[in-house]
């Protein structure tokens, strides 16, 4: 997943709302959101080649989300994927990010950005060969690859690093991702589903640079969820959110 747009504490109806693109190699397969994972319950996509997943949310609530984080030099032994599926294993977002910490220290990974969030703390991971964690004032955020336009009204400052093998296209990545917390900063009034009305345009929107499509490579799905007093409901886009329509996701836990 290459764009993460989380709204955290700025619904009164929903204190967790989320908008991602997954970014990926075209022959890579996956399968769509179902119960992956029990004791606690898991729902999320799978990717059918390591096993893990990108995105998810477990049966207490907490949601865990990654990028990729374009840094050079780490020799990964162990999928991300699996690691956001254990994250989500954990009882709430501060158990999650002791895990990863304990987790970066027993395997190899490759360069990620983690987001771990329930209603009550929200946090991101930054791994690059040593592991920053940032908890995250109530806001909207947007997580690329190059790092994250971080938002809410307290003395947190973006978190962008320019990548040695992608410089320019670093540069553009940050800037879009400054564009979609512009976009999607809350309108007087606005309730969580009007929020999700608008991000789910702002993603397939080829203006802000978060639909991708490239040869043998692309923005493969799309992911909409919103955390409230019924529970989470989840729509998913099996395909590139420009030409492909969000469907809801049968709730499994």
């Amino acid at each position: 997943m290459c764009t993460l747009t989380l709204a955290w504490q700025v619904f009164v109806d929903a204190p967790l709302v989320v908008a991602a693109n997954r970014d990926e190699l075209a022959d890579r397969p996956s399968e769509p959101p179902a119960r992956i994972d029990s004791d606690p319950a898991v729902v999320a996509p799978r990717d059918a080649q390591a096993g893990g997943t990108w995105i998810g949310y477990n049966e207490h609530g907490v949601f865990a989300g990654v990028t990729n984080r374009w840094v050079v030099g780490l020799a990964a032994e162990r999928s991300r994927g699996l690691l956001v599926r254990e994250a989500l294993r954990r009882p709430d977002a501060e158990s999650a990010v002791r895990y990863v910490e304990r987790a970066v220290d027993d395997d190899a990974y490759d360069g990620f950005n983690l987001v771990v969030a329930d209603e009550t703390a929200a946090f991101l991971l930054e791994w690059d060969g040593r592991l920053s964690v940032t908890p995250l004032d109530p806001g909207v955020h947007v997580v690329v690859n190059v790092g994250a336009a971080l938002g809410g009204g307290g003395a947190l400052t973006d978190s962008f690093f320019t990548p040695q093998e992608r410089p320019e296209r670093g540069q553009a990545q940050a800037e879009n991702a400054r564009a979609v917390r512009t976009a999607l900063t809350p309108e007087p009034g606005e309730d969580a589903d009007s929020w999700l009305d608008r991000a789910r345009v702002v993603l397939g929107d080829h203006d802000y640079g978060v639909c991708v499509h490239e040869d043998g490579y692309g923005t493969r799905s799309s992911s909409l969820l919103r955390f409230g007093a019924d529970g989470v409901r989840y729509w998913f886009a099996s395909g590139p959110p420009c030409e492909t329509p969000f469907e809801p996701v049968e709730s499994q836990v």
